[in-house]
This record gives C-alpha cells, structure tokens and sequence, in this order.
C-alpha cells in the first residue's frame, strides 16, 4: 500500500514539474514581457552573416547596426540581449517555437509576414538590388536576361523575387534563383563567375562593396521592387514586448543614441 503512494507522489510532482515547465517558455500564447524583464534576459535570432546588420567578425564576436541597436534599446530596462545564429529560412518557426524572443536582424517588414508576426516600428528603409562584376554588363534588371541569379533563402529578396515574377524572376536562367544559406558563399560564387547576379539588400551590398579591395569591379543595379522597411519581428501575442521596443526607439532618437549608431556603421544617420 505503502509503495502505490509513494508511486502516486512520484506521478503528481512529475506532473507539477512539467506545469512549471509549461509555464515557461513553451507558452506562446501569453505576452512574453513579464518573463523577460524578471529574467533580464532576451533572446535575439540572427544571420550571422548579414553584414553590417548582425554577423561575426573575424574574432567569432557578433557585431552590427542591429546588434548596437538592440542592446542600445534593451540597456534602458536593464536587459541583457543573447545574440542566437538561426537558420533564416526558418526564423518565423524559431520565433513561435520560442528558441527565440525576437527576429532583428535587417527583418523587412511584409504583409505576407505580417500574417505570421507582430512587427515593431520601422526603423530603417531599404530596397533590393542586383550586385554583378562590371564585366558583366548588367546595367539594368531587363540585362539579366538569360543570366543566373543568386539570392539568399528566406530573404525579404527572395519572397518578392517569387511573388512579383514580371520584375526579375521572367528574366533570368529558367525562371529560378540558385538559394544560398548566407551572402557569403553568393559572393564567392559570384566572384568565380557561377552566378552572373546576386539579388540583395541595398545596406548589405554598400557595406560588403566598400570593404573590398576591388569594388571598382562590381556594379549595383535598382530595380523596380518597392522599397522596403526593416522592422522586430515578435510573437503576435507580445504586444507589450513590441510597446517597449517601440519607447525604446522613441528614447534613442531623442537622446542621439539611434543617429550615432547609424553613423558608426554608415558613416551618417540612415534612420530618418
């Protein structure tokens, strides 16, 4: 009799602990503010190769505009911001899944994503180009013709390269883009000569192109996509969360703070 009680015990603290358990970080379907300001801890996807937003230097450390900003934001609640590597294709599922808090990282916001994730205040503008070597001869969209093209999957690029077709994806080598996990490999790629262009955010191409030795090698084509703005991705039941974010912004701006992190990484203030 005695073991079938101390079985019964057994049972109920096991499911006691997984309450807690659940209470936690698997809930997403609660405003996840609370948690974070008593944990002073928050957690933020990356690519860690999004150049000059978020990505590693040479010494493994994550740096960037958006990683200056989001610790800029979070210090003014005495928060520590975590820097999570993520597979960027998969972001909006780390999102939900809550392995992470926040999606910051040159996110540009979209009504498609919008159906998935509350944004924050926009932040920055930016558009889609296509970078090519000048020996290439690509002086507008229409001289991809025939061409292959790169773009990274999972990219704001990417998703108006699939759904606004007449612009680009018509153009190019069968009506495909080859996918790149980051913008790295696609430069190199580019370099040896294996993709003719490679679709892009504007502030990735400026910064990546002035830190080359050969930038007078490549050329940078607009389009006709529309402009877009970058953005926080959270969890649309984190409206407190995305209020904080958003006073944050409204603070750095008035302080200086927001301008001289855009000048840092920019070389003048991109925000206005």
């Amino acid at each position: 009799m005695k073991k079938k009680n101390y079985l019964i015990l057994a049972i109920t603290a096991i499911f006691a602990v997984v309450s807690i358990v659940g209470c936690g970080r698997k809930k997403t379907d609660a405003d996840q503010w609370t948690r974070i300001n008593d944990e002073k801890r928050v957690i933020v996807g990356l690519d860690d190769s999004f150049v000059p937003m978020g990505f590693q230097n040479k010494s493994g450390e994550i740096i960037g505009f958006d990683v200056d900003l989001a610790r800029a934001v979070f210090e003014l609640y005495g928060i520590t911001v975590d820097f999570q590597p993520i597979d960027w294709s998969m972001k909006e599922n780390e999102l939900q899944n809550q392995t992470i808090d926040l999606i910051w990282n040159g996110y540009s916001k979209s009504a498609e994503r919008e159906e998935k994730v509350l944004f924050s205040d926009e932040y920055m503008k930016n558009e889609q180009v296509v970078v090519s070597l000048k020996k290439n001869a690509i002086h507008s969209f229409s001289d991809m013709k025939g061409k292959i093209l790169g773009v990274q999957n999972g990219s704001s690029g990417y998703n108006s390269f699939e759904t606004q077709p007449d612009i680009l994806k018509n153009l190019v080598k069968d009506q495909t883009a080859i996918l790149y996990d980051g913008f790295n490999e696609a430069f190199m790629d580019l370099k040896s000569g294996r993709i003719d262009g490679l679709l892009i955010d504007r502030v990735y191409a400026n910064y990546y192109l002035s830190h080359e030795d050969n930038l007078a090698n490549y050329s940078i084509v607009n389009g006709e996509f529309e402009s877009e703005a970058f953005a926080v991705g959270l969890r649309k039941s984190d409206k407190e969360l995305a209020e904080k974010i958003n006073n944050g912004f409204e603070e750095l701006r008035k302080t200086g703070k927001l301008a001289d992190i855009s000048k840092k990484w920019f070389g003048e203030d991109v925000t206005k």
